[in-house]
């Protein structure tokens, strides 16, 4: 069984590029989406605390099988920890050996910002220029380097209440060739743009802005919405758009749209992925996609990384399961 750790997964972005590894995974969830049938899907299994979630998230075909790990943690910030770690494994349907345990801290980063610029690809406008984001903590890069790939963006907008979340950010992107504007407010930094990210961590209900203060036309992004009570858009907001979940009966938990009925929801990623629905329809028309993170989305970046793996040659094989001549005598493995 091959393991990956975050030295491999950084490894594996360097042979690769961030560019090229943000296109091929766009290509695996495209390709996954559209064989939505496929799929033995499930919601999210989460055990929710005080002061975070800990979550399985499992998806397969009738070849390979997935889960990962993930927890979100806000307060972690605060003590130095990341808010949301997560560790991933890779098995064969066919005999339920595992492959593959890899890192997914980078990976869920970027796979949500995949999963969003693949969403846009069909609900925004194609030639939005200006982005804005709101909450510039660990995902923030990932958003705009994954949007960046679908459309021509020449200006971020960006707010965070944590003055130094905004310098991190805008030091981590100073080598990209875009026009960086750090905004004294949510309302500032959300006027005028083609496309909203919101990727804040507080765990509440927030309106973080209202259907006045964007401009006919504007996809959103949302994000920060994960988890049953946490919200960041109104639902005057969400009533007059177009709006598109990933899974509904998980989005209808933990999305924004657990304040709308079913009936509110457009469509799932994979209708419009597969043609069955049209995406954006008139250009002042405000579409919304509704991110929770689906374990689909982890099954296409898992298998995509264990073949990229396989071909540089990164990870190592150990032996976490029992090679034995009769594999109905286990207990003679303890034997002198």
């Amino acid at each position: 069984m091959k393991i990956l750790t975050v030295n491999d997964i950084q490894r594996l972005i360097a042979i690769v590029g961030i560019e090229a590894f943000f296109n091929q995974l766009m290509s695996a969830l495209k390709q996954d989406f559209a064989r939505w049938h496929a799929f033995y899907k499930s919601a999210r299994h989460a055990t929710h605390y005080a002061h975070g979630v800990i979550e399985l998230m499992p998806c397969s075909d009738d070849r390979l099988y997935t889960f990962k790990y993930v927890n979100g943690h806000p307060g972690n910030t605060s003590e130095g920890k990341l808010n949301v770690i997560a560790v991933g494994q890779l098995s064969e349907v066919v005999s339920g050996y595992p492959l593959m345990i890899c890192e997914m801290t980078l990976l869920t980063a970027f796979r949500t910002a995949a999963a969003g610029a693949l969403a846009a690809s069909y609900l925004a406008r194609p030639e939005s220029g200006t982005l804005a984001i709101i909450g510039t903590g660990a995902q923030a890069e990932f958003q705009v380097l994954g949007f960046n790939g679908v459309f021509p963006l020449r200006r971020i907008r960006f707010f965070d209440a944590d003055a130094g979340a905004m310098r991190k950010f805008a030091g981590n992107l100073s080598a990209y060739p875009f026009e960086l504007i750090p905004c004294r407010s949510i309302k500032e930094a959300v006027r005028e743009a083609d496309i909203i990210v919101t990727a804040t961590a507080a765990k509440q209900r927030q309106t973080l802005f209202t259907l006045d203060d964007i401009a006919p036309g504007t996809h959103i992004q949302a994000v920060g919405g994960d988890c049953p009570g946490k919200t960041e858009l109104g639902h005057a907001l969400l009533s007059a758009t177009k709006l598109v979940v990933e899974y509904t009966p998980q989005a209808l938990v933990e999305g924004e749209v657990q304040q709308c009925d079913a009936d509110d929801v457009y469509a799932e990623l994979w209708e419009l992925v597969g043609g069955l629905k049209p995406g954006r329809e008139r250009a002042d028309e405000i579409t919304v996609f509704d991110s929770v993170g689906f374990a689909l989305e982890d099954f296409s970046i898992l298998r995509l990384v264990y073949e990229l793996a396989c071909e540089h040659h990164l990870g190592t094989d150990m032996p976490l399961i029992p090679e034995v001549q009769d594999p109905k005598d286990l207990f003679g493995l303890l034997s002198p």
